[in-house]
């Protein structure tokens, strides 16, 4: 006979007319609900239970809705310059005051979430797909592919971050690349270069850990085809480390136009980023600091909130972290 002060936690004592049969929390929940629980499915439980997860989860979602429905937050124009009002303190007229040129801060800093957002998710989403193409044809393929896609890149893994952002650019802005969408293009494409050899890493090595379970071994031996190995057995069961790295390099690579904006060589007018706007007030720190703190807070918040998040994924998906 079994104790049931004994069961461990997680586990569910049944008791019949003898004995207490201990029955596991996620077997009673498939019998409950007539499907059996995923990955997907235990981490989703698991987020739902922590404040870290909930926290970030609203302040990314708030910055969406400013990304998207900037009008909703401000009905002011983010270019329109009045140098009646230039480096003028915040007011009521003006919550975050007015930059050199006469234009609201606030209102430049709200349309400067649409395209701080919007660098960062399209350099995350490229980067991604970029390194997971390479990382699991390389892990599944083995051999000289796994070592030609493995040299390359480290070539280039070996790059200096900023100074191989600096010469992209560079050569892009000779080339005479202008245009909102085209800057933001060519910024996220530089930052997707130097980037994706992480990602390829992570799952070059989740793509061998899953070769050689049992499940890819008996689809081996039925015969399935290489592609339907990959998609249906391998892709699944490598998805989580890679989307942990997309959700933290997410706000890694807003912290990074950022910095490169600052140097001159990031997004430039007509595009308006928080990165835009800390180039512009570095030298008025002193004389006009509100042109600096505004754009600067929303960044660290912002950059905070997507670290908190992948933080919380990550503890999510690692069961041994649990």
């Amino acid at each position: 006979m079994t104790d049931p002060t004994t069961a461990a936690a997680g586990t569910t004592a049944t008791q019949d007319s003898q004995s207490y049969v201990v029955v596991p929390e996620h077997i009673e929940d498939a019998v409950k609900t007539g499907r059996p629980r995923s990955l997907a499915s235990d981490a989703w439980r698991d987020l739902r239970r922590r404040p870290l997860f909930i926290i970030a989860g609203v302040v990314i979602l708030l910055l969406v809705v400013v990304a998207v429905f900037p009008g909703w937050f401000t009905s002011a124009d983010p270019n329109l310059k009045d140098l009646a009002h230039t480096r003028e303190p915040p007011s009521a007229d003006a919550w975050f005051g007015y930059d050199l040129q006469g234009r609201d801060v606030y209102a430049r800093v709200i349309y400067g979430t649409r395209w701080s957002l919007l660098v960062g998710v399209g350099a995350a989403v490229l980067t991604v797909l970029l390194g997971s193409v390479l990382g699991i044809l390389a892990g599944f393929a083995g051999g000289w592919v796994d070592g030609l896609l493995s040299r390359v890149g480290e070539i280039f893994f070996g790059l200096p971050f900023v100074l191989g952002a600096i010469v992209i650019l560079t050569l892009f802005r000779n080339a005479g690349v202008g245009g909102a969408v085209p800057i933001v293009g060519v910024v996220v494409l530089s930052l997707a270069v130097l980037s994706w050899p992480v990602a390829m890493r992570i799952m070059r090595s989740a793509a061998i850990a899953a070769k050689q379970q049992d499940y890819v071994k008996a689809a081996r031996a039925l015969g399935a085809r290489p592609a339907r190995i990959v998609f249906r057995h391998l892709l699944p069961n490598c998805l989580a480390p890679v989307l942990v790295y997309a959700t933290i390099a997410l706000g890694a690579f807003i912290g990074a136009e950022a910095t490169l904006s600052f140097l001159g060589i990031g997004l430039r007018d007509p595009a308006v980023s928080w990165g835009v706007m800390i180039a512009d007030s570095r030298n008025f720190v002193r004389v006009a600091p509100h042109m600096l703190l505004f754009p600067a807070g929303f960044l660290t918040v912002t950059v905070l909130a997507f670290v908190m998040l992948g933080d919380a994924v990550r503890e999510a998906l690692d069961p041994k972290l649990r």
